[in-house]
């Protein structure tokens, strides 16, 4: 958010801030959540780089295709191992891995 913008808001009386703030999440925790969303936004584009369906991935990895939707969502309920060994099973690199979980991006 611009500086600008921010001043302006707080000016009028809110409050700004950012997600982990809001949640009352502490370093690891947030880390954590960046770290669980960044592997569910790599599984999606990768297994539709890889042309695959969402069904096609659940078989690869022994679940459902409605699992397969909350990987990609990255729903709370969704281990980072599970997001892991689906990443592999869809053919995502190491090096793409890598760079999810320490936060770099493209």
């Amino acid at each position: 958010m611009r500086a600008a913008k921010q001043k302006r808001l707080e000016k009028a009386g809110w409050r700004v801030g950012d997600a982990a703030g809001f949640l009352g999440l502490n370093d690891v925790e947030s880390k954590l959540l960046d770290i669980k969303i960044a592997l569910a936004k790599l599984l999606r584009s990768t297994r539709t780089r890889r042309r695959l369906t969402q069904f096609e991935l659940a078989e690869k990895i022994g679940s459902s295709q409605s699992r397969v939707a909350k990987l990609e969502a990255g729903d709370p309920t969704v281990s980072v191992d599970l997001l892991v060994r689906s990443l592999i099973a869809a053919g995502a690199k190491s090096t793409e891995l890598a760079k999810a979980v320490s936060g770099k991006r493209k």
